[in-house]
């Protein structure tokens, strides 16, 4: 969503320049806007699935390991112990397009809240379930 709001910006920044720089230069009008148009629908049709595909979490006997990034990869361990309370939820788009995100909130107050984006919904479920299971374990 953030690439289709940074797109838009740029066609809007575009089209302020044709119409402020190119008609008063009797330039070809749209030219600007055509080309950061294109490289915008590139940049949001190409990277999203990039992202997604090196998007990774496991889920072992004492912790939760999420790794994420595209130009950064972030590699974020989580111990069980640690977990406050875990949410599934799901926006209007994420509904529209059938996943779902889960959010695990840790105790602390550096990157207490990590969140596993992109998920079906039943294995957010399951994973919601399946961390709930090991956190009881460890209480009683």
């Amino acid at each position: 969503m953030r690439w289709f709001r940074t797109a838009a910006l740029l066609v809007i920044i575009a089209a302020t320049m044709d119409i402020l720089l190119v008609r008063a230069s009797a330039g070809p009008v749209g030219l600007f806007s055509a080309v950061v148009a294109v490289l915008g629908f590139l940049a949001v049709w190409r990277t999203p699935p990039r992202q997604f595909a090196l998007l990774g979490h496991s889920i072992d006997e004492d912790s939760l390991r999420v790794v994420r990034g595209y130009l950064f990869r972030v590699d974020t361990i989580v111990p069980l112990v640690r977990i406050q309370h875990i949410d599934v939820g799901q926006g209007p788009l994420e509904r529209f397009c059938g996943v779902a995100h889960l959010v695990v909130h840790t105790a602390g107050t550096h990157n207490s809240v990590v969140v596993l984006p992109g998920l079906l919904p039943e294995a957010a479920y399951l994973m919601r379930d399946a961390i709930r299971r090991k956190i009881r374990t460890d209480f009683v």
